[in-house]
């Protein structure tokens, strides 16, 4: 591995890249600077080789899943993003769902028996499901199923629940633990600068309220993701400034598990005139963050946003996790127009899918405990 990322470094002509490269090597810190230099001029091979690097180096070549399932308790919404084709709007509720706590509790029920690790609970913020509302589901759904870890509620709703509540950040954090909450997903994060996020999300929580929650799960033992939108009207500078206050809290806190940088898909949302992003630019995108963000664990690919193959494609690129089975259909992805219009798919398909490209299967639970490595496993491919 040293002598393929040595020959990178005396191949590289540009002094700038070069030093980016030794840097990458040595184990040592890239600058805000250096990222946009890799934007800019890092081809698409020179960036895979030096995450791939970093990638192997951290994990060799295992490659992370959990079976999980998505409760989305309503796609009603308080909030007006230009880029979600999946909320409908309060005034325009006859259009949306809305599910009661009996109903999630049911859909908990159906997986009963099965070896689930993790429930994923994220919808829209509907101002009639409140604090008490999903105190109530969280204390009943500990109550009905205890080793179920459950994750739930991105900064958005979280910060609109504390405010409706009248709580503080911290108050309101230390309720959810106690009422059952494991930790938070990395939903709403979008693009911290307020040049970008002023326009395509004026009115939920600023990128320093969405940090705050954040802080606050993590001085309380609880650990969260952190996700970032790209490909759409932000500039490189937008995302770095992005990448640095994450990488910045890590150093404070430790208590990320990973990013998952997410793409914009324009489909059925006001940003339909905005061009996705290419699968190059995509690749390049989950180099440069493996590169970047070097106190960050793991590196994801929501496969169902990507596809399958894109996915595949990811774990060449600094990638080391794409997720889970999701055997139900989670829907904020597919009315975006992603790949998988309906994004299931069986442990037996994940580890094959993993297989494929040379990589090794591992089931992990939501903190990343080992659960089962497949690599072993002979499956009948599906």
């Amino acid at each position: 591995m040293s002598s393929a990322i040595e020959i990178l470094v005396e191949s590289t002509n540009d002094d700038g890249l070069k030093t980016i490269a030794k840097k990458v090597k040595n184990g040592e810190r890239i600058t805000d600077q250096e990222c946009l230099l890799l934007f800019e001029k890092g081809s698409l091979s020179f960036v895979g080789a030096l995450s791939n690097f970093i990638r192997e180096k951290l994990h060799g070549n295992k490659t992370y899943f959990n079976r999980n399932f998505h409760i989305e308790p309503t796609n009603v919404c308080v909030f007006s993003c230009k880029f979600c084709s999946y909320s409908r709007l309060y005034a325009h509720k006859e259009d949306g769902w809305e599910l009661s706590i009996d109903q999630m509790l049911d859909i908990v029920k159906t997986y009963d028996g099965k070896p689930i690790t993790e429930v994923h609970i994220v919808g829209g913020v509907h101002p009639k499901m409140n604090m008490a509302y999903f105190k109530e589901l969280l204390q009943k759904i500990r109550q009905h199923r205890p080793g179920l870890h459950i994750k739930a509620f991105t900064a958005v709703e979280l910060e609109y629940m504390f405010r409706k509540a009248k709580l503080s950040v911290e108050d309101g954090m230390q309720q959810l633990k106690d009422a059952g909450l494991q930790s938070l997903p990395g939903g709403g994060a979008e693009i911290f600068h307020p040049e970008i996020r002023e326009i395509i999300a004026a009115d939920k929580v600023d990128g320093e309220g969405w940090l705050k929650i954040h802080e606050t799960a993590h001085n309380l033992g609880m650990h969260s993701n952190a996700t970032m939108l790209y490909g759409h009207i932000e500039k490189y500078e937008h995302r770095i400034d992005h990448m640095r206050k994450l990488r910045d809290l890590q150093d404070k806190t430790k208590g990320f598990n990973t990013f998952i940088p997410l793409k914009f898909r324009n489909s059925n949302n006001d940003m339909s005139n905005v061009a996705e992003s290419t699968i190059t630019e995509d690749m390049r995108l989950y180099a440069i963050a493996r590169i970047y963000l070097d106190n960050f664990p793991h590196l994801k690919a929501y496969w169902p946003m990507l596809g399958r193959q894109n996915a595949q494609l990811s774990l060449a690129f600094g990638v080391n996790d794409i997720d889970g089975t999701i055997d139900d259909s989670t829907k904020i992805y597919s009315m975006a127009g992603s790949e998988e219009q309906t994004p299931t798919m069986t442990t037996e398909e994940l580890v094959t899918l993993i297989k494929q490209v040379k990589r090794q299967p591992v089931e992990r639970d939501t903190l990343y405990n080992v659960v089962k490595d497949y690599s072993g496993e002979v499956l009948v491919e599906a």
